[in-house]
């Protein structure tokens, strides 16, 4: 296996496998993937729809759980865990983001980027203090009352990575981060996103259909089709 960018494996996935039943047929989603994810990487995970990228990525995640092999998250194996132990890795280890925003209508920005610390039974003045941190970072301290439909994409998006952050987690994950964005937005999306790696030494697993971005933002790229890991390797000219 290709030696990580930094020391210590933040993942680690050993032959892991997820399959589904559809009628007759056994659909290979994720196929027996071996990969390490060093502390502090930045990569980025490319494949044509259906590849298995999105699955691989719900894996780490927490959000569902392999048919084979073993996802280890800073040295723990997510199959053992209790659905509680999920549940809290999902709060604490691991912040996501996704294509469609996903923040609730009817709260407001600062009430969106709580949803979390609310779960993890933060304390509210706590919750109120981190949440206003949070988006200051992602400069939307101005923002704080509006309402999803009171924002552009890429104001949603932000909002979105302020809600990531705000448990503090270790590990990213962002599923199509600027599918939803023009080009301009999309890159000020993966300046923050970058930025979070840099600074906080967060490590980030990005999927992605777009190779010039994960080519302009990742310390490595993984190419994933028909489940299976077919190569990995540091972007062209490195990353910028």
């Amino acid at each position: 296996m290709e030696m990580t960018r930094q020391n210590g494996a933040a993942v680690r996935a050993e032959a892991v496998e997820r399959h589904y039943r559809m009628g007759e047929s056994l659909i290979r989603a994720v196929d027996g993937v071996s990969l390490e994810i060093g502390e502090g990487e930045f990569v980025a995970l490319l494949g044509s729809s259906g590849s298995g990228k999105s699955t691989l990525m719900n894996l780490i995640a927490g959000l569902d759980r392999p048919s084979g092999g073993a996802i280890l998250v800073r040295g723990r194996d997510l199959a053992k865990m209790t659905p509680e132990e999920l549940a809290r890795h999902r709060r604490h280890t691991v912040g996501m983001v996704f294509q469609s925003f996903n923040l609730i209508p009817s709260m407001t920005l600062v009430e969106n980027v709580e949803l979390p610390l609310r779960f993890a039974e933060a304390e509210r003045g706590e919750r109120q203090s981190r949440a206003r941190e949070a988006l200051e970072r992602v400069r939307l301290g101005a923002r704080l009352a509006h309402r999803p439909s009171e924002l552009s994409g890429g104001e949603q998006q932000r909002g979105a990575l302020a809600r990531a952050l705000v448990n503090r987690p270790s590990i990213l994950v962002a599923d199509e981060p600027t599918g939803n964005l023009d080009s301009n937005t999309g890159q000020e999306i993966l300046n923050y996103i970058r930025e979070f790696n840099e600074t906080m030494k967060m490590t980030v697993l990005m999927v992605t259909h777009e190779r010039a971005l994960a080519e302009r933002y990742a310390h490595r790229i993984l190419f994933l089709a028909d489940g299976k890991l077919v190569s990995s390797g540091a972007p062209a000219g490195g990353p910028r």
